[in-house]
């Protein structure tokens, strides 16, 4: 059976996440796009049909998925009109870049249901959070105390950062929505909880005009920006942050510290999430989970998923499992996805809240946006 697809914003991650659906479907027709300065369409197709706005393109179209993969600031108004027009999408993350907006799109999804909406917060699909989540399940852990977290990236994808459109607050929200979105999420999911109170440090140190002169190094310009793009991230508008820590306090009572970082040679993606009965280690980057017992030390899971070849590949092969999955549940073989539209709201409350913290030099307590948010009723 055909799988029409629409879409708005023909950019990288566009053209990698639909490629993926035509490489796992049989049959996908890309029926059409809106993008006024499309840059990676070329690796779809250039024959596909331009519209002039998305109202245009979902009613002549007439898809069985639109995919929403315009910048950030722009995900609300798409998906409003993908609501309105009864079509089911397929949202990039953050799916908007304000707590404001996220009680808009509350009020949407109680009007029209949340399950029209599904999101690109990929880690959930990763093999890492598939093993864990076994390892919760059958109560190696016990009850979680504590969770150490980081996500360190490495000079060069920092300085796409500074250069690409993601670089603007405005644009895409901040990098700890933008970046860590997915990080908070799987957060949630393991606490089976949200964020009680935060708080939060950080800056921009590193890509700083007294750096410039590193700017002419090749790897700060390995990953090209293709829109809105500045050419020295060490001298741009950018007005995100490099690096970042965070503490969260969680309803459910456990404590986490999370630390991002936009300037590091050996970068990783860590976790150590610890527990009454034992602890879990991993990292998503360097390919590996540990999973140990407290009362014997007995390592009960021990995996190096970097044996698999490609399993670095498309944020360490979760994109290709969200397609399966989601083709899955297209053709109704899968009830529920492992993450929702929901849960992409409260990790984006998550890393909103963060950054209120640091900017205002307080610590955050979220009771009263939690009981906004849950007045609508999505869950």
């Amino acid at each position: 059976m055909t799988l029409r697809i629409a879409f708005s914003g023909a950019g990288l991650r566009t053209a990698h996440v639909l490629n993926i659906f035509r490489q796992k479907h049989k049959d996908v027709e890309f029926v059409g796009y809106f993008d006024p300065a499309p840059s990676m369409l070329h690796k779809l197709g250039d024959d596909i049909p331009a519209y002039t706005s998305v109202e245009q393109m979902l009613e002549k179209s007439q898809p069985d998925l639109f995919f929403v993969g315009s910048p950030n600031n722009f995900h609300l108004k798409h998906i409003t009109l993908g609501l309105q027009a009864g079509i089911r999408m397929l949202s990039e993350k953050p799916v908007v870049t304000s707590i404001e907006d996220t009680f808009t799109l509350c009020e949407l999804l109680a009007k029209y249901g949340h399950e029209q909406v599904m999101v690109g917060l990929v880690l959930r699909y990763s093999d890492h959070m598939l093993d864990l989540n076994k390892a919760l399940q059958q109560g190696h852990l016990g009850k979680i105390t504590s969770i150490e977290a980081n996500e360190l990236i490495a000079p060069y994808h920092g300085a796409f950062f500074m250069r690409d459109w993601r670089r603007s607050t405005a644009l895409s929200g901040g990098f700890m929505l933008e970046k860590c979105c997915h990080d908070l999420d799987i957060y949630n999911m393991i606490t089976g909880s949200r964020p009680r109170r935060v708080a939060s440090f950080g800056s921009k140190r590193s890509f700083v005009p007294a750096h410039k002169d590193q700017s002419a190094l090749d790897v700060y310009h390995t990953k090209k920006s293709v829109w809105n793009s500045a050419d020295n991230p060490f001298n741009s508008d950018a007005d995100i942050i490099d690096s970042q820590n965070a503490i969260i306090e969680y309803e459910s009572g456990v404590n986490m510290s999370f630390h991002t970082n936009l300037n590091v040679p050996d970068e990783h993606r860590r976790f150590c999430v610890i527990g009454t009965h034992g602890m879990a280690e991993g990292d998503f980057h360097r390919g590996y989970l540990r999973v140990t017992t407290a009362s014997d030390n007995h390592r009960v899971f021990d995996k190096n998923y970097l044996e698999d070849g490609d399993s670095k590949l498309g944020h360490y092969g979760a994109d290709s499992n969200m397609v399966d999955d989601i083709l899955s549940h297209l053709s109704g073989h899968m009830e529920v996805l492992p993450v929702s539209v929901v849960d992409a709201l409260e990790a984006g409350i998550a890393a909103l809240a963060i950054d209120r913290a640091r900017t205002r030099g307080e610590v955050i307590d979220l009771t009263d946006i939690w009981s906004k948010f849950d007045s609508y009723q999505l869950r």
